[in-house]
């Protein structure tokens, strides 16, 4: 059995959690045990008890984001130390990138990360396959470690003692996790702030293609608090258009995409509508859209939705 630490912001605790849980399966089956500072007993010592698992455990994740790389503990304590440990080859040290921030010049900038080509978890379309991957990461690595442990198959019993025994000093559950309940209010507010990102998205990748691409001009227009259009020219010549706007759907309470400009309400080619399970909210698409490529399940994150709609913008254009 692999024993496994999170290196993690407590910003990014709810990314955290639902990494382990999409670890279910490696821990039921005997192959990994995880801890992170939330297994910490009230009254006991944390940096004594985080420095413990830093030193001793086989596999280190470091759970990058902005605030990560801004927490001196993170960073100086856990990262620089697990780094020396992978270094010497006593520890396997895994980045996994949460979240889009400036890690490719860190110290563990050279270690292949995870999800595949270091996009953060939070860029994914859909957040569930992004930690699949990142959970393929870790079963490789315990492979690493004690090889044809995917082909073994131990005695369920064995198991539950064995991480007992290792868990003695400080059991605890780790199915910690309650439902949550959003109300109305949250959701609308989800949606103003997902079409606000998706605006600045929308500006910031228009300003981009632009600088990347000779006689290429990107012009993004707010035309009110809840409407702007998008339109790309080759040496003046329109490309392509679009207007995203809040409303449209079959309930009027989603976001809508228009190939074109246009003020009115009434027509769409797409539109994505706030939905929750029992953990978040997310963005579902209703798939009159062949950019979404049979994905209208998918629980799209901000940066999911805003990729979508701006893939239906820019891949018209990629293809010719």
């Amino acid at each position: 059995m692999a024993s496994l630490f999170f290196s993690y912001s407590h910003a990014d605790e709810n990314l955290r959690d639902q990494l382990e849980t999409q670890l279910a399966m490696l821990r039921r089956q005997g192959a990994i045990e995880v801890w992170h500072d939330r297994r910490i007993g009230a009254g006991d010592e944390f940096e004594p008890e985080i420095m413990q698992h830093v030193e001793n455990d086989d596999i280190i994740l470091l759970l990058v984001s902005p605030n990560f790389l801004a927490s001196d503990y993170c960073y100086d304590r856990e990262m620089l130390r697990a780094m020396e440990r992978h270094e010497a080859g006593e520890a396997i040290v895994i980045p996994v990138i949460l979240r889009a921030c400036e890690w490719h010049h860190a110290p563990f900038g050279k270690i292949n990360a995870t999800p595949p080509d270091g996009k953060p978890i939070t860029q994914w379309p859909d957040r569930d396959q992004a930690f699949l991957e990142v959970a393929k990461a870790i079963r490789k690595a315990v492979e690493k470690l004690e090889p044809g442990a995917q082909s073994v198959q131990l005695n369920p019993t064995v198991q539950v003692q064995g991480r007992l025994a290792n868990e003695a000093t400080n059991p605890r559950s780790s199915n910690l996790r309650l439902a949550k309940q959003f109300t109305e209010r949250q959701k609308d507010q989800f949606r103003v702030d997902s079409f606000e990102f998706i605006a600045r998205y929308f500006q910031n990748s228009l300003a981009e293609l632009q600088d990347r691409n000779d006689g290429i001009e990107g012009v993004f227009r707010r035309v009110d608090g809840n409407r702007f259009t998008a339109s790309v020219y080759r040496s003046g010549k329109a490309l392509a258009r679009c207007t995203i706007f809040l409303g449209g759907g079959f309930t009027g309470n989603g976001i809508a995409f228009v190939h074109g400009e246009t003020d009115s309400s009434n027509t769409l080619n797409e539109s994505l509508s706030v939905d929750a399970d029992d953990q978040s909210l997310f963005l579902k698409s209703f798939g009159m859209s062949a950019a979404i490529n049979g994905k209208q399940e998918a629980k799209l994150s901000q940066e999911g939705a805003a990729e979508h709609y701006w893939a239906m913008l820019i891949e018209p254009l990629q293809h010719n």
